[in-house]
């Protein structure tokens, strides 16, 4: 669990987070490795006892990772790093849950009332002609930043998020520690995160 500060005294673990955090925020990588090092696990059951475990688990951990670092200049040092990252984390975790209880309403299934049963019927209000060429624009945007990681985070990412195999398939195929294989992807994600912001106004 997170450690808190009280009557106004840092424990040494939140003064060394705050460190971190301060070469983080000047562009040492090594400042973010060690936070993730640090706080992997406990997030990782966090989100667990959050939402139950299912098999997306770790990537929610990462994307937290990558939500609490992208907004890492907000950070207020007067509150443990420790305190705020695990709310950005339950925040994603509880969104991702409600976003997922949506997603699993179906469509085809009638409505009651007290005349019959009757179809869901929804207006589609987001059509637009160049969606789908918008749409063409983004992917191909996407898999040049993929294409142009460094080999070993290319092929992780490539694993993952195009051929979907879990993380012990990709550690088994590579004949890699899991803890390597999940490092490649976060490192990976974080260097796509950075590439993908300079093209934001293209996306």
């Amino acid at each position: 669990m997170p450690e808190d500060q009280t009557r106004g005294k840092k424990s040494a673990s939140s003064l060394k987070d705050q460190d971190l955090v301060s070469r983080a925020l000047n562009g040492d990588q090594s400042g973010y490795s060690l936070l993730v090092k640090k706080y992997q696990k406990g997030l990782h059951l966090h989100i667990k006892r959050t939402i139950g475990d299912f098999s997306g688990i770790e990537d929610l951990v990462q994307e937290a990772f990558m939500k609490a670092f992208k907004a890492l200049d907000s950070y207020s040092t007067n509150y443990a790093f420790s305190t705020w990252l695990y709310k950005i984390a339950s925040n994603h975790a509880i969104d991702y849950k409600r976003k997922k209880r949506l997603a699993t309403i179906s469509l085809d299934t009638p409505i009651s009332t007290k005349d019959g049963e009757i179809q869901h019927e929804i207006s589609d209000d987001t059509y637009r002609p160049d969606q789908s060429i918008e749409g063409g624009q983004r992917t191909t945007i996407i898999q040049d930043v993929i294409d142009q990681l460094p080999p070993k985070y290319n092929r992780v990412i490539v694993m993952r998020h195009q051929q979907e195999k879990t993380y012990e398939e990709i550690a088994q195929e590579l004949d890699l520690p899991l803890g390597t294989v999940k490092a490649h992807i976060f490192r990976a994600r974080r260097l796509m995160y950075l590439h993908l912001k300079d093209k934001r106004d293209s996306l």
